[in-house]
Parts: C-alpha cells; sequence; structure tokens
C-alpha cells in the first residue's frame, strides 16, 4: 500500500491538531501512570494523594470540555420541568458553571503538591 503525500501531511496534521488540543488531559494522564507506577512499586500515602491529584485534574480538563454544558442542561430539566424556578436555575449554574471548575483543578493541584510535600518531608527526614 503507497501512502500519497497529501495523506502523509493530512496523517501528520490530524495527529499535530489532536495531540496540541488534548495536551494537558495528554500531561494528567501520564501523571496518573507515574503515581500508579509509584503506587505499584512502592504503595504509600504520597502517591496515593499524587494518583487522585492527577485523577482530578483530568476529570476537570474533561468536565471543562465535554461534561459541563451537558450535565448542566440535563440536570435543569430534571428539575425544572412544568413551572420555572429561577432560584433552581441560579444554584444549578453556580455549582456547575462556576463551582466544579474552580474546585476540580485547585483540589487536583493541591493534591498534587501534598504529595510533593510529603516526598521531600520523608527525604528530608532521611537525611
Amino acid at each position: 500500500m503507497i501512502i500519497t503525500p497529501d495523506l502523509k501531511q493530512n496523517i501528520f496534521y490530524a495527529l499535530f491538531f489532536t495531540i496540541t488540543h488534548n495536551a494537558l488531559a495528554l500531561f494528567y494522564f501520564c501523571g496518573m501512570l507515574v503515581a500508579i507506577g509509584l503506587s505499584l512499586y512502592r504503595p504509600s500515602r504520597k502517591s496515593i494523594f499524587l494518583l487522585l491529584g492527577f485523577s482530578l485534574l483530568l476529570f476537570g480538563f474533561e468536565y471543562n470540555k465535554h461534561i459541563l454544558e451537558g450535565l448542566r442542561e440535563q440536570t435543569l430539566n430534571a428539575l425544572i420541568t412544568i413551572q420555572e424556578h429561577n432560584k433552581v436555575r441560579r444554584i444549578i449554574n453556580i455549582i456547575t458553571l462556576k463551582l466544579l471548575p474552580f474546585f476540580l483543578p485547585v483540589a487536583g493541584w493541591g493534591l498534587v503538591l501534598l504529595s510533593g510535600f510529603l516526598f521531600f518531608k520523608e527525604q528530608k527526614r532521611k537525611n
């Protein structure tokens, strides 16, 4: 099978744009793989915190990119059927549009930093 030059270029562009579009997700996934490796090699609290942190970061990335609007609409449609409830709509909007997009990255990076703190604390204790 011979690949024509235009197909080679299209494959390159498809891979390039897929990787650049999802660079953060790939970084978080690699962090998860490292954390899983650490957990399997030497299970500890810091490796679990690292895994949970990168998991929250990856979920937060995907939430902002793909889940947010669908979840918001689904929740509003389930709670507001016949009569309009502006207070419920406002609460759902605050939770789905403000709190979760803020909380997930903050909690993820907090756990990653906590894991790093525990690692350096352990290294300091060894020396």
